[in-house]
C-alpha cells in the first residue's frame, strides 16, 4: 500500500466508503440481472486482485492450502450475499438494501456467538433490538405506499444478505490469520463467488452470458472501483484509527448509499422508512463503538483483513 495511505488513513477509508457507497448505484445502472451482475462484479475484479494476490506469495511466501480452502467456502457465502443483496435492490431500492446488508454489523457477533462460542458484548446485544426495530420500519408493516416495488420482500433479501456476509466474514477471518495478506483471500473468495453465481443463474434462468457494453462498462467499474479498491482501503485502514471515528466511518457508507441513491437514482424511501434507517444506524453505532474500543492499537507494518472490519 503507498505510504501516503499509511500516512493519512482518514482519507484512505474514505475514499473507500465512498467506492463502496456507488456498488448499489451502479448495479442499479447496468439494468442486469441479480445474478449477471453478480457473476460480472467478480470476475472483472478477478485480474486485479490475483495482481496483487501474487505480489504478496512473492513477498511472504505461498498461503497454505487449507487457508485457501477456508477463503473458498468463504466465496459461497459470498456468491448468496451478493445475489440477494442485487436481489434486494431491484425490490426495495439501492440505498434501503444497502442499509439492510449492513445488518451483518449487528448480526456477526451474534453468529459468532451460536457457532463459535464467542460471546458477544452487552452492547452488541443490546444493538439487535434497536436494529431489528429499524428492519420492521424499512419494511413498510405499518404503512401504505412504502418505497420498493415490495419492501417486504426487501428486507426478506436484505436479511439474507446480512445472514450470507456474516458468514462469509466470519469464515475468512477463520482461514486467514496472516493479517499481511488483504488481497489473497479476497482474490481466492472472489473467483469462487464468481464461478458459483453461474449455475444459480442458469438454473434461476436469469444470467445474461452477454451484456451490453455499457452495462458491462458499468460493471467492470463496479468491480475495481468496490471490489478491489474500496474493499482493500476499508480493510487496511480503518483498524489504525480512533474507536469514536471508525464507529462513524462504518456507518458512513450505507448513509452516503441512501443520499446517492436519492440524488441519481430518485429513490425516495417513505418518511417512517427513513427513521428505519436512522434506527438501524444508531444499532451500527451502538455494537461498532463497542467493539473497537476492545481493539488494541495497531503495531507498525499492520495489515488487516477484510473480515477484522466488522469483527
Amino acid at each position: 500500500m503507498p505510504r501516503v495511505l499509511h500516512e493519512r488513513p482518514i482519507l484512505a477509508a474514505l475514499i473507500g466508503a465512498v467506492a463502496i457507497s456507488f456498488s448499489g448505484i451502479l448495479f442499479r445502472v447496468a439494468h442486469v440481472s441479480p445474478t449477471t451482475g453478480a457473476v460480472f462484479r467478480c470476475l472483472y475484479a478477478v485480474p486485479a486482485l490475483w495482481v496483487l494476490a501474487t505480489l504478496e506469495n512473492r513477498r511472504f511466501g505461498p498461503r497454505p492450502v487449507r487457508q485457501r480452502a477456508v477463503a473458498w467456502l468463504a466465496g459461497a457465502f459470498f456468491a448468496v450475499d451478493l445475489i440477494a443483496w442485487h436481489q434486494g435492490i431491484e425490490e426495495v431500492g439501492a440505498g434501503l438494501a444497502t442499509v439492510l446488508g449492513n445488518l451483518q454489523v449487528v448480526l456477526v457477533g451474534l453468529l459468532a456467538w451460536v457457532f463459535l462460542r464467542e460471546r458477544p458484548s452487552g452492547r452488541a446485544i443490546a444493538a439487535i433490538p434497536v436494529a431489528l426495530v429499524g428492519v420492521v420500519l424499512i419494511s413498510g408493516a405499518f404503512e401504505h405506499g412504502a418505497y420498493g416495488r415490495n419492501p417486504g420482500l426487501g428486507v426478506a433479501f436484505g436479511i439474507l444478505t446480512a445472514l450470507s456476509y456474516s458468514g462469509f466474514l466470519l469464515v475468512l477471518r477463520e482461514g486467514n490469520r496472516d493479517l499481511r495478506r488483504p488481497a489473497g483471500p479476497l482474490f481466492d473468495a472472489t473467483l469462487v463467488a464468481g464461478l458459483l453465481c453461474i449455475p444459480v443463474g442458469l438454473v434461476w434462468g436469469n444470467l445474461d452470458w452477454v451484456p451490453d457494453w455499457k452495462a458491462q462498462g458499468y460493471l467492470a467499474l463496479l468491480a475495481l472501483s468496490s471490489q478491489v479498491l474500496g474493499w482493500l482501503l476499508i480493510s487496511i485502514t480503518l483498524p489504525r484509527l480512533p474507536a469514536a471515528l471508525t464507529s462513524v466511518l462504518l456507518t458512513f457508507q450505507p448513509v452516503l448509499s441512501v443520499l446517492l441513491a436519492g440524488a441519481i437514482l430518485g429513490e425516495a424511501p417513505s418518511a417512517i422508512q427513513l427513521v428505519g434507517v436512522a434506527t438501524i444506524l444508531s444499532g451500527l453505532l451502538i455494537v461498532s463503538a463497542g467493539r473497537q474500543m476492545r481493539r488494541p492499537a495497531p503495531e507498525p507494518g499492520y495489515v488487516a483483513t477484510a473480515a477484522e472490519v466488522a469483527d
